[in-house]
């Protein structure tokens, strides 16, 4: 009897209370220290491009074309032209994403090898640059398909076999897929397979199950992942290098074969290539704070988005 209470003994019981006291101390010391220092580099980051662009950030540099050789003036142009290449890269991205994600989820087998094929190429597709992302586009949108396309259509006139808004967005399209469809995918995962069991043994067809069950449990988080996907990729750069973006345009992009200007690539090309790097920095501070309270804006409208969803749930 004795030697069985001694083997159910707890066996932390043993264990001095002055070391367990001080190791838990190191750690919850460890991980405060972690979340202070991510929190002070984000606050000394924000700090130094709102102290930096503060005297240039106001609604006539927000609205206005740049001048004097982009010296002065604003950045109305590449705040529309990145506008308009988030909205195309959503209208593509976001649909073709969710209905991999659901076949993925809901259709495919647990040992499909065609599931797994998928499964690998979204893996890799992830770890891919971006500037791996600039040059496909390059090759295949403009060269092949625009290329095509102004032989079959134009009578060989170039229009689209060129840097335009719509082939930058279709590659930037192709960067933010990986991450729409394992956020998507992650979302209806977490509706219990019980769930999908009773309503098709209430006699619903799978689609059926997917509309009115699965979807209205994962839609906070279908939404959530895709719209932080898409504001990762409006802040992207490299790959509209080779595929659309603009040093300088005086009229705004009037149809998705024009080539476009945009906020990261603004700001990239003022502190490389213009005549006066130092006279700029004012504009790239303020630039780079229009394009962080854009993507943090994006961001906000998820947060909103999900808990409103959620509210309405409960």
């Amino acid at each position: 009897m004795e030697k069985a209470i001694s083997i159910t003994e707890n066996p932390f019981a043993k264990t001095n209370g002055r070391g367990k006291d001080v190791k838990e101390t190191a750690v919850v010391g460890l991980t405060q220290t972690a979340v202070v220092l991510i929190i002070a580099i984000l606050v000394i980051i924000l700090g130094i491009i709102i102290y930096q662009g503060r005297t240039k950030f106001s609604w006539e540099f927000i609205s206005s074309f740049p001048t004097d050789g982009m010296t002065q003036g604003g950045i109305f142009p590449a705040l529309i032209g990145t506008f308009i290449l988030v909205i195309v890269m959503s209208i593509a991205a976001v649909p073709f994403g969710t209905i991999t994600a659901i076949y993925l989820t809901e259709y495919a087998h647990e040992n499909s090898k065609f599931a797994a094929a998928v499964r690998f190429s979204i893996r890799t597709l992830a770890v891919v640059p971006s500037i791996i992302f600039g040059l496909f586009g390059l090759g295949f949108f403009i060269q092949f398909v625009g290329t095509g396309m102004d032989s079959a259509f134009n009578d060989g006139q170039l229009r689209w076999g060129q840097p335009n808004i719509l082939w930058a967005s279709l590659t930037m399209a192709l960067l933010t897929l990986p991450v729409i469809i394992v956020s998507v995918e992650e979302a209806l995962k977490t509706i219990p397979r019980e769930l999908r069991e009773a309503s098709l043994a209430l006699g619903a067809t799978k689609w059926q199950t997917i509309k009115h069950v699965v979807f209205p449990g994962s839609i906070s988080g279908i939404m959530t992942g895709t719209i932080l996907a898409v504001s990762r990729g409006a802040g992207e750069v490299a790959p509209i290098l080779f595929t659309g973006a603009a040093y300088y345009l005086a009229t705004l992009p009037g149809s998705l074969s024009d080539q476009f200007m945009n906020l990261g690539y603004h700001v990239y090309i003022m502190s490389t290539q213009s005549s006066d790097v130092e006279k700029t920095m004012p504009i790239q501070f303020a630039t780079t704070l229009v394009l962080l309270i854009l993507t943090l804006s994006l961001n906000l409208v998820a947060v909103i988005i999900r808990s409103r969803i959620r509210r309405k749930a409960k």
